[in-house]
């Protein structure tokens, strides 16, 4: 059995479906041009995902050629040393093999550089990706600050400098449903930049997203359960 993967075209459907209901429900709203920006990121993140799941093998190429050229440089000085036994004495046995180990130190920094050069460019990419859609998530969140269930209660009483609201119980319901469904959408996105680059730092950046927006979601749920308590 294979593993399950979660397809980015798949999600992009989703969103163009949610957007296609956010349309019908609430027309020329913010919320829908919102969507309508998440589709859009959504396809530039497929993008994204292709570039980071491929290999660059010309960055490969050339790293293998430099550190060939630099094998054959290390073994071609190794083998034209003059060891000459009355004229190398512990002092200068000591003096070489401290100047030998800086230099290796120095290859093997340079080495690691080189061969993590290619995982270090993905890794910029997916957290420069992740960070566009924590914004995206923040964005979500601010159209659903001031839609409070409290306001469709019949003791809610309206000051001069409140928010103005049009939606009836059961359309404050839905709009605060398709902000937790994008929220949701928002972290699969993210999922999908780390789904086949196993990276701890990306992986990190990814998880973060997916733990701001399950509490930013978890929020609208306690709203959606208040309107729910009041209708009974």
């Amino acid at each position: 059995m294979q593993n399950p993967k979660l397809k980015s075209e798949e999600v992009i459907s989703t969103i163009e479906k949610l957007l296609m209901r956010i349309t019908e429900r609430f027309p020329d709203s913010g919320l829908s041009k919102v969507c309508e920006d998440l589709l859009e990121l959504s396809k530039e993140s497929d993008r994204t995902i292709q570039w980071i799941s491929k290999p660059n093998y010309i960055i490969r190429l050339l790293v293998a050629l430099f550190l060939s050229i630099l094998a054959i440089v290390l073994v071609y000085s190794v083998i034209h040393i003059d060891f000459e036994v009355g004229r190398f004495g512990l002092a200068e046995f000591v003096q070489s093999s401290e100047a030998a180990l800086n230099e290796i130190v120095l290859i093997g920094a340079g080495v690691v550089f080189l061969v993590s050069f290619e995982a270090r460019r993905k890794r910029k990419r997916v957290i420069t990706a992740t960070n566009k859609l924590r914004c995206f998530a923040h964005i979500i969140d601010s159209h659903q600050l001031t839609k409070d269930p409290d306001r469709v209660s019949k003791i809610y009483t309206v000051t001069q400098n409140s928010p103005k609201q049009s939606l009836d119980e059961y359309e404050l319901g839905r709009y605060l449903d398709y902000c937790s469904e994008m929220l949701a959408l928002v972290g699969k996105i993210g999922f999908l930049y780390v789904q086949d680059f196993n990276d701890p730092q990306a992986n990190n950046a990814v998880n973060d997203l997916e733990v701001l927006t399950t509490a930013m979601a978890r929020k609208i749920w306690q709203k959606i359960m208040i309107l729910r308590i009041d209708k009974q």
